[in-house]
């Protein structure tokens, strides 16, 4: 399992422009699943881009571990919300039982599909019982690279849901909906929310 490169390159040579293109509004699915939480829940944030969701959730109380796999997207988001984001890539994940929830906008759809069964599974191993997962993905019929040149696993929402089930999640509840990347394609897209079971 690793990164790939190019998805990697392309954040990091656009990092200003793709941070400023966005609003400086949260995710739209982020305080529904942050309700879910205890107050001050400890949440590691994957793929935190330019910070807007990681502010949100310092703004709320928890205790936020924000990461990104692109230096660049790193100190952006450090410049400007002072998130103390730091790099980590998917494949780095290595935490047992540390955080009450896990938070993962629009970042795993980037990891290839061969290697997302074992980043489930060191993400079920991050989480204490009974912590939460969020994350969404892009639909489509088989992986490839998005007019950006970014890699996209671009599963089925059969195969989506199997995969968390088969990592040990319990899937409490999905939703697709139809939305835009930043690559500007019109796509179904399935946000799960999730649980690690108490023994």
């Amino acid at each position: 399992m690793s990164a790939d490169l190019a998805t990697i390159a392309y954040y990091e040579a656009n990092a200003p422009r793709y941070t400023l293109s966005f609003g400086q509004a949260p995710s739209r699915h982020l305080d529904a699943f942050l309700d879910r939480l205890e107050p001050g829940a400890r949440v590691l944030e994957i793929g935190c881009g330019g910070g807007r969701d990681s502010a949100r959730i310092l703004e709320r109380g928890f205790d936020l571990d924000a990461t990104d796999g692109t230096p660049a997207m790193v100190r952006k988001a450090n410049e400007r919300f002072d998130v103390g984001a730091r790099v980590m890539r998917f494949d780095e994940i290595e935490a047992v039982e540390a955080y009450d929830a896990i938070w993962a906008h629009a970042c795993l759809l980037h990891a290839a599909r061969a290697d997302l069964p074992g980043i489930l599974d060191s993400l079920l191993t991050a989480l204490r019982p009974g912590g939460w997962h969020f994350a969404n993905y892009k639909l489509g019929t088989g992986e490839g690279r998005d007019p950006l040149g970014r890699l996209t696993n671009l599963p089925d929402e059969a195969w989506l849901e199997r995969a968390y089930r088969t990592a040990g999640f319990t899937v409490v509840e999905t939703e697709r909906y139809a939305g835009k990347g930043a690559d500007g394609v019109q796509r179904d897209w399935l946000a799960l929310t999730c649980r690690k079971d108490q023994p």
